[in-house]
């Protein structure tokens, strides 16, 4: 194999494996650590929301995960509003602990990058506050762009 990184869009059928990677990652990695949020991200609400922006025939929801050599290294979650000039919007994006680093973050993001232009990506947009996080998001070319409604900091690529 050539280690290229490849995407492979995940069904909601397959979606529990997702799940069980998504929490994990919010909470290892300190994206949450209030025991309501990990709640509520490990809920039927949220999960439910996921899953009904999933079947959406305008702007879709996607998880997909990222492979190496045809082995899972990562995953990330995001949206395509064609009505906002091909705005996409990563939810999560991150690489799996045991690959991290030699700028496996950079390829996969590129992958996604290719991925998501092919569906009519033309802008890509996030929030983030973890300061190792924004220096990675910023190492990509990502400006800040204002705040969310949450007071959360927005970054963008276009």
């Amino acid at each position: 194999m050539d280690g290229a990184i490849t995407i492979r869009e995940i069904p909601v059928e397959e979606i529990d494996d997702f799940w069980d990677s998504h929490i994990r990652y919010l909470v290892d990695d300190g994206i949450i650590s209030d025991p309501e949020d990990v709640e509520y991200f490990s809920g039927d609400e949220y999960r439910g929301i996921i899953r009904e922006h999933m079947a959406c025939e305008t702007d879709r929801h996607h998880l997909v995960h990222f492979l190496r050599d045809g082995k899972k290294i990562g995953a990330a979650s995001y949206c395509i509003y064609r009505d906002e000039g091909g705005k996409c919007f990563i939810l999560d994006f991150w690489v799996f602990p045991q690959y991290r680093g030699g700028g496996t973050g950079h390829r996969c993001f590129e992958a996604l990058e290719r991925y998501a232009a092919a569906d009519g990506a033309r802008v890509y947009e996030l929030n983030s506050e973890k300061e190792a996080s924004v220096r990675f998001w910023k190492s990509l070319g990502f400006t800040e762009n204002g705040k969310d409604e949450y007071d959360m900091p927005l970054y963008i690529r276009r």
